[in-house]
């Protein structure tokens, strides 16, 4: 085999590592791509796509079963089949997955099965193999971590991977982080029925998005019968009484099983990362430039290993940002600002940019606006009114610098916002486009009006 086989090799298959590929492969240049698992990585098969079936499944139960007279709907007996769920769940993965396998044949890229793991600035060694590239990409993503005390038993204390591939629902569940993970977990058990307690370190709810949004996602889980105990510390859990006992610093808590949602760690040791001189960050993961360029010449880094936001969407384009440096095709660094958040509980919540807070820290002095979608007659039909858009913009030049969305469809209305951002637009830009009625889409042109004050139906 030649030194320099390849163009590119990237190590890891997921979300951010077949999209490079994919893009690489698109501008003339020969890829490898070393995947130890299944291509489609966490996000298809234990994250974004499976999570996000369940929670169809759930909120269309929950809505027929609750609400069902309320649309003039009729029905005797309104159930669920967890394993028809689950079965449901895995059909959908499953055809993804084979979509993203015939994208690999489609684009002429060579899947090398198997660990791997850097031997030089050129090299990956995958088993006795050595595949070599002129350029590299590290995409090895992210897995799931716990908390000092709470050992994940898989039965008892589990993880979102061991929720997301469950065959059933427990009675009551302990959820231990609410961020995105944990709010959608407590709107999917709650859906079906399951007594949900949500317990989080910080003093609200999604503590990462907007403090308005926080305040909303609590009412709306209070209103569900989500038990919310926020400002409270864990520090340890064992087995009890055919469930699990949560020691915390307001008393104990117990349930019959305790989801562990307080984030994820870097898959970065024992990739030979430091041997090859890739600078990491103290909490693993990888120092990269705006353009995925790690402090090693010929490595790229992308997705969840380089931190920022450990979101699908953001790992995908940090992967055509780095495949485009690579072919010298350059088009637009990566921005982080830019990354839009979503999170599919009920109500959904959706942003881009800056949090009124962060805005008035970076010095900004802004003008907000806000809308109710309780004002908004397709709100009214779908049968969901609560929550709001709320956009960010600078007092002075009108330019938006955030949009926080929470209730209904919000992750489908976050792209127009951050499209204007993208193009450094004003709030009345945003305002100004005709937007078609009725939709849930006014809610976002009557927010952005109501920042000079020009609402129209509130």
């Amino acid at each position: 085999m030649p030194d320099f086989d390849f163009d590119v090799v990237i190590l890891g298959g997921g979300m951010g590592g077949y999209p490079a590929a994919i893009r690489a492969s698109q501008l003339g240049l020969k890829v490898a791509l070393v995947e130890s698992d299944k291509l489609g990585g966490t996000c298809l098969h234990v994250g974004c796509i499976p999570t996000k079936a369940l929670l169809e499944s759930s909120e269309l139960y929950h809505r027929v079963a609750t609400r069902g007279t309320e649309f003039g709907l009729k029905a005797e007996v309104v159930g669920f089949d967890y394993p028809r769920i689950a079965a449901r769940r895995d059909a959908v993965v499953g055809q993804l997955y084979k979509g993203v396998q015939y994208l690999m044949k489609k684009n002429k890229i060579e899947v090398v099965q198997g660990k791997g793991r850097l031997t030089d600035r050129n090299t990956i060694g995958v088993d006795s193999k050595q595949v070599k590239g002129k350029n590299l990409i590290v995409a090895t993503g992210s897995v799931v971590k716990s908390l000092p005390g709470l050992e994940i038993d898989g039965e008892y204390i589990i993880s979102s991977d061991h929720a997301v591939r469950s065959k059933s629902v427990p009675e009551s569940i302990c959820i231990i982080g609410a961020g995105a993970v944990g709010v959608e977990f407590a709107t999917f058990y709650s859906q079906l029925g399951v007594k949900v307690m949500l317990l989080e370190a910080l003093d609200r709810l999604v503590p990462l998005e907007d403090e308005d949004v926080s305040t909303e996602m609590l009412s709306a889980f209070k209103k569900a019968g989500i038990e919310c105990r926020t400002g409270i510390k864990v520090s340890g859990a064992k087995k009890a009484r055919g469930g699990v006992s949560v020691a915390t610093d307001q008393g104990e808590v117990w349930a019959n099983q305790l989801l562990v949602a307080v984030g994820r760690a870097a898959v970065s040791k024992e990739l030979g990362l430091e041997q090859v001189g890739v600078q990491m960050q103290p909490n693993g993961f990888i120092k990269v430039d705006e353009w995925m360029r790690t402090s090693a010449e010929s490595i790229h880094a992308i997705g969840d290993v380089v931190g920022g936001y450990l979101l699908a969407h953001a790992a995908s384009h940090e992967g055509i940002v780095a495949a485009e440096d690579i072919a010298g095709q350059r088009l637009a660094p990566m921005e982080q600002a830019l990354v839009t958040r979503c999170t599919y509980s009920h109500p959904q919540v959706a942003s881009v940019g800056l949090t009124e807070m962060q805005a008035r820290e970076k010095g900004h002095e802004v003008k907000i606006g806000k809308f109710p979608f309780s004002a908004i007659g397709r709100a009214q039909i779908h049968g969901e009114t609560g929550g709001f858009v709320k956009i960010v913009a600078d007092a002075k030049s009108g330019q938006l610098l955030g949009t926080h969305i929470v209730g209904a469809n919000a992750t489908e209305l976050i792209a127009e916002p951050a499209l204007t951002q993208l193009f450094q637009g004003d709030a009345w830009e945003l305002g100004r486009n005709i937007h078609p009625h009725p939709t849930l889409s006014e809610a976002v042109m009557e927010a952005a009006m109501a920042v000079d004050g020009h609402a129209i139906h509130f």
